[in-house]
């Protein structure tokens, strides 16, 4: 057997996704997956490294590994009209924001990208992802950048929503905003890139096919999410563009990517997807 090492986050819908394979529903041939679960941040930096064989990572961060992976065309984390938000304590404007320290989850998140495209230079503080909240409410940084279920849990904690990046990016471009995708290392060669990626396609499948089974697995990485807000969330982010980017998926993470490229954010990257 030959051991594949996945690395994806603790999040219910990357769980959602990798549960077929986690527990052995389905048939891998002469393949076993090891998953190894990290922060994305803690992703994005690894595959800087190339440690992993296949990961979930940024859009952001693919700008500069492109060389050594691949994006497999199906994982991918997208949000139509949604996605990622700016919150702070009070009813700000967001072009306010431009004077506002931020907490943001890292620099190398799609997030933080998507906000440096919206707002230009602005002044920011990495904090973890599930810090960020209280680093807002204890008065560390004036608003934060918010990702996972915080996006749908930031009113009940008593914070305004300034900004949603995926609406912003949709009134702007007509697209879908692309967050997190899966990614796979060239140096497997291109039979066995194609072979893993049809595994982790049916992984997909099995969830979606098999919802209840999937988020019960789904619920461990809730952070103890009520249970409908776990399944609203993962249904915002496994939906047909992780089944498959399809034209508008891809057109959606070339734009994004040429767009921070013209800004002289990231460099120029040559996609290229498995089959």
């Amino acid at each position: 057997m030959k051991t594949i090492q996945v690395g994806h986050s603790p999040d219910a819908d990357d769980a959602f996704m990798f549960y077929a394979l986690a527990h052995s529903k389905i048939e891998t041939g002469e393949f076993q997956f090891e998953h190894i679960l990290r922060d994305i941040e803690t992703l994005n930096r690894w595959a800087l490294d190339k440690k992993l064989e296949v990961t979930a990572l940024s859009v952001h961060t693919y700008a500069y590994v492109s060389k050594d992976y691949s994006l497999l065309p199906h994982g991918a984390s997208i949000g139509e009209k949604y996605g990622p938000i700016v919150v702070a304590m009070e009813k700000i404007t967001a072009e306010s924001l431009k004077d506002k320290k931020i907490g943001v989850p890292g620099e190398l998140t799609t997030a933080f990208l998507a906000l440096s495209l919206c707002l230009g230079h602005f002044q920011y503080e990495v904090i973890p992802f599930d810090k960020i909240f209280d680093a807002v409410k204890e008065g560390k940084v004036d608003a934060g950048l918010i990702i996972h279920e915080g996006q749908l849990t930031y009113s009940e904690l008593g914070f305004e929503k300034v900004l949603d990046l995926g609406q912003w990016w949709f009134d702007k471009t007509g697209l879908p905003l692309p967050l997190g995708v899966n990614a796979i290392r060239r140096d497997l060669g291109k039979e066995t890139c194609e072979l893993i990626s049809n595994y982790l396609r049916k992984s997909i499948d099995y969830g979606l096919q098999h919802r209840k089974e999937a988020m019960e697995y789904a619920m461990k990485y809730s952070r103890d999410t009520e249970e409908s807000l776990t399944d609203r969330f993962v249904g915002m982010y496994v939906n047909h563009f992780t089944q498959d980017f399809g034209d508008r998926g891809r057109e959606a993470v070339r734009r994004l990517l040429d767009e921070a490229h013209q800004a002289g954010i990231i460099p120029s990257v040559e996609l290229e997807f498995v089959k």
